[in-house]
């Protein structure tokens, strides 16, 4: 029999390898000890870890406390740190148990390349594979030879990673930029050379026609022309000429001969307004005096930005970022484009007629899967769950080979997608007969303090020729292990039938699943058949009620609350779309910690992965199914699947997701295009159908931009109408008060939520979830900052810069919060105060329109150069009152209640020191924050957030760091370039900063520091032992830290 010893960490019921993040205060740590054979199930036995006394720890303890409200600049964190100092910090008694018995982490067999897969309903497969990007004819087949290609681990996303340098460009002539001639209208006798345009309008390119000329009409041509000369270097040549990006469609003339076209002109129009336009032009057709005209045809169909509007940026590569990235600042600059994945593996001797099935959690995009040159099937949506049976083509005991293409090309997204296999991959083995994939829903019909009942429906598959009488036997188990209900069920299943067993267990004094106590469950599902167990399920789950209504709002077993909402795209920032446990644990516990308590996964199903950290940190889901459904938004987008695929991606989503206690609602769509029309809310009860036949236990909801009375059709198919932006986008649309008080008076039972809103415009959009209880919550786009929509938070929607961030986050791209969240805070009462300085230059040079924005602040008072001219301080605070202190000497007090908007500003002369705010409740100090001046920089300071962590090659540990002066106080204004180097068992994951327009690699060793500060992520690999880091920079103190990995 082949026994393993496992020692584990089980948190509100889930194992979790995060062993240096602290659990919730009330959560059980307990430890399984698994005997197991290839023949029987897991059986385990828990270790009571109250018997044991906990270790104070010494030396790295600091960094595996838990930072509260995200890694603060070293300005203020002094402040969360005296409030955390009375936190004692133990020593795990996992790691004692660890210690005590000599054990290190050792990874499964079937993490191994090369060795057998052990046995076992579910088994990593993530490592070992070989990866080639690029097309490779026959990789399907399973004798390839791919031993050159480069070989990795799961998750991966080559989008992020850099590129090769490009080739030399040919000579390229630039005529955006000068004076041209317009006129509004179409003729094609404008495009002759010799054609008298003197009486047209002369206007200042690049610049959209609304701008020049007020021309504002939807479908609507116009034509530019100019002369333009041709340098010397350039005569006798061929050339590119760079017209510039034209919204939306253009043809170009050069002295009346058509040289290029990009997009298309009705009947057949197709966009392209962030496409260049770089057009051949041979020697002879040019004249090269000065005479020669350039004669430019545009459509427009609708949108703001018609006509030549920028200037097309020189061709350049910097880490992963091109500045030709098709469908450029949508993507963050980054390249998609196709590759392969081949996984080479040997199965053990395994029982008779086992059956072995391959599931993906996410692959973008468009897959297709082979298995020993087998076609398995095409998966085309990036985003949802699939997996195959592999068992008749399986070859046990010999050389199997799994190869996967990706391709992910065309304009197929409106943010950062990443490209890859990018989730985690499973083998799962089972009987003939066994629970199918996402086989088992478990609800919670009856739910109190003292009594719940469970529901559990699970189907049990035969795929033998046999009909066998199967006994399901199903096990409830608490957070700490124990067991405490039971039910059976008997049935008979026929060959090649599917037979669903309903269940309904009675749990006395229910542990409930909270915000504040996420307490889960655990459900163990045991397949029987002649009394011997030939399948088990383990399936954490919570026991929880949710309701819904327009007079008492949401509620969360019983209690109301509003839902305190960030939206929240699936990138890692630096790690690209990769999506490490880690990472997504990170994520959610520092969003969380940032005040919210409520996640809109914008605008497709997340990872495993991140819902489980959102089940196990108590944080709730609005799970929202797709961007697009059949119209498209973007050339190669869903759109061109969704006729043939949405059924069996709503499938996934809600079959994988219906059994996380954080999932409270369904969303079956983000700002349908045509969501006014009948055809567009046909298709929108449509879905909603489908959702509620899988779960009627939840929700429909959908974000709908442009709210008015015109889109009541598409909302009836709505259990929650999601509105976006509804207090400034209404589509022509005039509401006498706002769209959340007139939609009630005419629609009184509508329950409404805010699915985006405008951080800008925070306490304008909060504060009817506060006084209406129609209207439950609000997500703010966004509450993690993100790769793509460049620029968003500063510019805007639509003008593009070569920016690789969208800067519109709560939370920057390294996870730290900006000021908008503080902000957010004292709203929502959650921090009492918070000080800032208005920055008395803009940060960025790009003009600044910033609805997706906030304050351009500081949390800083290091202002060399401004010593006695005044700068404005902004206070952010739920207190009544707030006094202004400068080196000790008061400014006096402002109070900053609702009717201030819970902030006030102060204008103070510069000069260096303490700047410290005190805030006050009932006239008595209830906060303090502070500011302090940095001398000249120093230092470099390390900031690991664990001193631990597992030696599986898949465990992260992120380590900010700092430049100080002398001090130790953090200098907001020093951006030197940081060198890093790791020595022992991890590697670099990533490096970044939050500044969302450098383009420098995540993947080098250096960054330099923004506003002082930078992120390194380490990765573990196989092998247990100390990890060291040191961070350089020229002039500073080094500084190093050790993270052991075992």
């Amino acid at each position: 029999m082949l026994c393993r010893l496992r020692v584990g960490v089980m948190i509100a019921g889930t194992e979790l390898t995060h062993l240096s993040d602290d659990p919730p205060s009330d959560t059980s740590i307990l430890h399984t000890i698994e005997f197991e054979s290839p023949n029987h199930s897991t059986r385990p036995i828990m270790y009571n870890p109250a018997h044991m006394q906990s270790t104070p720890l010494t030396g790295q303890a600091e960094c595996l406390r838990h930072r509260g409200p995200g890694i603060l600049p070293g300005a203020h964190r002094s402040h969360l740190n005296s409030r955390l100092s009375s936190d004692s910090l133990r020593l795990r008694p996992l790691c004692l148990l660890a210690l005590a018995l000599g054990l290190a982490a050792a990874s499964p067999a079937a993490q191994v390349p090369g060795k057998s897969l052990a046995s076992g309903r579910e088994e990593s497969f993530d490592f070992g594979w070989r990866f080639l990007k690029g097309a490779a004819a026959g990789a399907n087949e399973a004798g390839y030879d791919d031993s050159k290609w480069r070989t990795l681990d799961l998750p991966h996303d080559w989008s992020i990673e850099d590129l090769e340098a490009l080739p030399a460009a040919g000579p390229m002539l630039a005529v955006t930029k000068g004076t041209w001639r317009f006129a509004k209208g179409d003729d094609m006798e404008w495009k002759a050379t010799g054609f008298d345009d003197s009486k047209w309008q002369e206007v200042r390119l690049p610049a959209a026609w609304e701008q020049h000329s007020q021309y504002k009409d939807d479908k609507s041509y116009g034509w530019y022309r100019r002369k333009f000369a041709v340098p010397a270097a350039l005569k006798g040549k061929e050339f590119r000429l760079a017209v510039g990006w034209v919204k939306d469609a253009d043809q170009t003339f050069v002295n009346g001969v058509l040289v290029g076209s990009t997009g298309a002109f009705p009947p057949e129009f197709r966009r392209a307004d962030i496409e260049d336009r770089y057009y051949k032009v041979p020697p002879a057709l040019v004249k090269g005096d000065g005479s020669d005209v350039v004669a430019v045809r545009v459509y427009r169909q609708d949108g703001y930005g018609g006509g030549i509007f920028l200037e097309q940026m020189p061709h350049t590569r910097s880490g992963p970022f091109d500045t030709k990235a098709p469908n450029g600042p949508s993507v963050g600059y980054t390249l998609n484009g196709s590759g392969w994945y081949r996984k080479h593996f040997t199965l053990a001797a395994a029982p008779a007629n086992e059956q072995v099935r391959i599931q993906f959690d996410g692959v973008y995009m468009n897959a297709d899967v082979w298995v020993n040159g087998q076609l398995l099937g095409n998966h085309p949506y990036g985003y949802t769950g699939f997996g195959y049976d592999l068992t008749k083509y399986l070859r046990p005991g010999g050389d199997n080979v799994i190869a996967v293409e990706v391709k992910n090309l065309g304009s197929n997204s409106r943010w950062y997608a990443g490209s890859g296999i990018y989730r985690h991959v499973r083998l799962i083995r089972s009987g003939e007969v066994h629970v199918p994939q996402w086989g088992t829903f478990i609800t919670t019909p009856e739910v109190s303090a003292k009594k719940a009942l469970l529901r559990l429906r699970t189907q049990v598959t035969n795929v033998s020729a046999n009909s066998a009488p199967v006994q399901l036997r199903t096990k409830i188990l608490t957070s700490d292990g124990r067991l405490i209900a039971t039910g059976e069920a008997t049935k008979d299943v026929a060959a090649a039938a599917t037979e669903e067993f309903d269940q309904q267990i009675s749990v006395a004094n229910p542990g409930l699943w909270s915000l504040e106590k996420p307490l889960m469950h655990t459900a163990v599902c045991e397949v029987m058949v002649k009394g011997k167990v030939v399948d088990s399920v383990r399936l954490p789950f919570g026991i929880r009620s949710i309701t819904f209504d327009s007079k008492d709002g949401f509620k969360l077993n019983g209690e109301s609350m509003k839902l305190k909402g960030s939206c929240m795209h699936h990138d890692n920032g630096p790690l690209g779309a990769a999506a490490y446990d880690d990472a997504e644990f990170r994520r959610v516990r520092l969003t969380k910690a940032a005040g919210f308590n409520a996640i809109r996964c914008a605008h497709n199903p997340p990872s495993e992965a991140f819902l489980n950290a959102c089940d196990q940190l108590g944080v709730l889901v609005m799970d929202e199914a797709f961007d697009c459904w059949k119209g498209g938004k973007n050339s190669d987008d869903y759109g061109r699947y969704f006729t043939e695929w949405w059924q069996r991606d709503v499938d996934s989503m809600l079959l994988r997701d219906r059994n996380h206690p954080s999932v409270i609602m369904w969303s079956i769509g983000n700002e349908i295009p045509g969501n006014d029309s009948a055809p567009v809310a046909a298709i929108a009860h449509m879905l909603a159908e489908r959702v509620r036949q899988l779960d009627p236990t939840r929700p429909v909801t959908s974000g709908i931009q442009g709210v008015n009375p015109k889109k009541d059709d598409y909302m009836a198919a709505l259990d929650v109408a999601g509105y976006n932006y509804a207090l400034k986008w209404n589509e022509g649309h005039t509401y006498k008060k706002n769209a959340y008080v007139d939609d009630h008076e005419r629609q009184p039972a509508r329950v409404i939520v805010g699915t985006e809103s405008f951080a800008a415009q925070s306490f304008d959009y909060w504060m009817p979830v506060v006084d209406y209880p129609w209207v439950i919550g609000d997500f703010v786009w966004t509450g993690w900052d993100y790769l793509g929509e460049s620029s968003l938070g500063w510019i805007g929607y639509g003008i593009p810069v070569y920016w690789p961030v969208a800067y519109c986050g709560d939370i920057g791209l390294t996870g730290l919060r900006r000021p908008q969240s503080y902000y957010r805070g004292a709203m929502f009462g959650n921090d009492a105060l918070a000080a800032f300085v208005q920055r008395p230059e803009p940060l960025f040079s790009e003009t600044r329109r910033y609805d997706w924005g906030a304050d351009d602040v500081s949390a800083s008072w290091t202002w060399p150069g401004y010593e006695g001219k005044n700068l404005t301080v902004s206070i952010y605070s739920s207190c009544d009152e707030v006094e202004l202190f400068l080196n000790d000497k008061s400014l006096g007090r402002r109070p900053t209640t609702r009717e201030q908007k819970f902030r006030t500003d102060f204008g103070v002369p510069y000069q260096p020191g303490c700047l410290k705010a005190v805030g006050y409740k009932n006239g008595k100090s209830a906060a303090e924050w502070s500011l302090e001046s940095a001398a000249a920089p120093a230092a470099i300071r390390l900031h690991p957030e664990r001193a631990t962590m597992a030696a599986d090659g898949q465990s992260l540990a992120f380590v900010p760091f700092e430049v100080v002066d002398a001090k130790g106080h953090l200098d907001a204004n020093a951006n030197p370039l940081v060198h890093i180097k790791i020595e022992g068992p991890g590697v670099l994951a990533a490096i970044a900063n939050a500044d969302p327009s450098s383009r420098e690699s995540f993947q080098q060793p250096q960054r330099k520091a923004w506003q002082g500060c930078g992120l390194v992520i380490v990765k573990s690999t196989r092998k247990p032992g100390h990890i060291r880091v040191t961070a350089t920079s020229d002039g500073l103190a080094p500084a190093t830290v050790d993270i052991e990995t075992k």
